[in-house]
């Protein structure tokens, strides 16, 4: 019989990132959002918890725990704050998993402890500003000279790229071409600090205000030819299999929102009256926040499908997009009708619901576009290639 209940472990790990989310996350992230500040206390409070560490073995400072594990503490910690949940979403699953799941045991042994302790941050350099889904226009370049590597080029909308704990980011760089013409890419570790690796400003955001963005340009950037993470002409392969699992993390992290904005609008609901008695007495409000409840679970339940399959060793790229397709969309619905019902508070950058609305917008792009979820799903299921 298939069961939906958490094990007792990951209810003990829920629990105690929902509690660091109600306690320490929810007095302090309106402020630093309002001044697009990054939570550098909770960033290390979330490291000393072993929040980072979580899917990662402990021979390398991790937790020896799993994907679930992570995601479950996604899921709460966007309850709260989507700027806090994205910063370990991206630390862990695009910035450590590539260097964790490809890298060589010495690269592992050099960096992994710091990232799963959260004292340092690492990155995922694939998108460029003339495409991110579009990876026939990658134009970045990396040239072999002797015992080193020489990269070229510019990313776009990076995440953890430019903190003070920011230690390196893996690159997506072409080096070369295959039998079929096309390019061959590879993904390649750039310390922090490189000469000819510069960190553009920040990126003024509608959204995820607290995390940190930037774009990324290389000139001549020279590295060892031992940062190559894996196999030279492998970064395709690579990055999709990271892609799919992120796609996972980022549901949970839709999910969140989507339960988040559900508290809120029960907790207004009871709270607000309007002629004479509280606003939840209204069916129009109850089944308003009834459909978002069941948004909130349907997404749920679609990332645990995913994320069961992944752990399994099954194929889950379908069940991954669909999880992703799912929990953006319920995000973003919830968000809306939870802004609805606080009427002109919900406008209002001191309520939690005005965040969610903002934030659960890029859950619609990141990660790969709504639409080319709706692409791949369509592949999986035989489908021809759309015009």
């Amino acid at each position: 019989m298939i069961g939906f209940r958490l094990d007792e472990e990951y209810e003990v790990l829920r629990e105690g990132v929902a509690d660091f989310a109600r306690t320490a996350v929810a007095p302090v992230i309106g402020d630093l959002y309002k001044r697009d500040a990054f939570p550098y206390d909770l960033v290390a409070e979330m490291g000393r918890m072993g929040l980072f560490g979580l899917p990662f073995a402990k021979e390398y400072g991790g937790q020896g725990r799993d994907f679930l594990a992570l995601c479950v503490a996604l899921e709460e910690l966007a309850r709260v704050d989507t700027s806090v949940a994205i910063t370990l979403s991206a630390g862990v699953s695009l910035g450590a998993m590539p260097l964790y799941r490809f890298g060589s045991a010495e690269q592992k042994e050099r960096w992994m402890p710091q990232l799963c302790a959260g004292e340092a941050l690492s990155a995922f350099g694939l998108t460029e500003p003339g495409g991110g889904t579009d990876i026939a226009s990658l134009t970045t370049t990396a040239v072999r000279d002797g015992d080193e590597w020489v990269i070229d080029g510019a990313k776009s909308f990076i995440t953890n790229s430019g903190t003070d704990i920011t230690r390196l980011v893996t690159v997506t760089a072409v080096t070369g071409v295959r039998a079929d013409g096309r390019q061959a890419a590879s993904t390649i570790v750039v310390p922090s600090g490189t000469p000819g690796f510069e960190v553009a400003p920040p990126y003024s955001k509608a959204g995820w205000n607290s995390s940190d963005t930037h774009g990324l340009t290389l000139t001549g950037v020279r590295v060892p030819a031992g940062n190559l993470l894996g196999q030279e002409g492998r970064g395709l392969s690579q990055f999709l299999s990271v892609l799919d699992e992120s796609r996972i993390a980022i549901s949970a992290v839709g999910t969140g929102i989507a339960q988040g904005c559900v508290d809120e609008a029960v907790r207004h609901a009871g709270e607000r009256v309007a002629f004479g008695r509280s606003i939840g007495t209204n069916q129009a409000i109850q089944f308003m926040i009834a459909d978002m409840e069941v948004r909130a679970h349907s997404a749920r339940l679609a990332y645990y499908h995913a994320v069961t399959k992944m752990l399994r060793g099954e194929p889950f790229g379908r069940e991954a997009s669909i999880a992703k397709l799912v929990a953006s969309g319920a995000a973003m619905d919830n968000a809306r009708d939870a802004t609805q019902i606080f009427g002109g508070y919900g406008c209002l950058n001191d309520y939690p619901v005005s965040r969610f609305y903002r934030d659960a917008k890029v859950l619609e792009v990141g990660e790969g576009t709504n639409e080319v979820q709706r692409m791949l799903i369509a592949r999986s299921l035989g489908l021809p290639a759309a015009a």
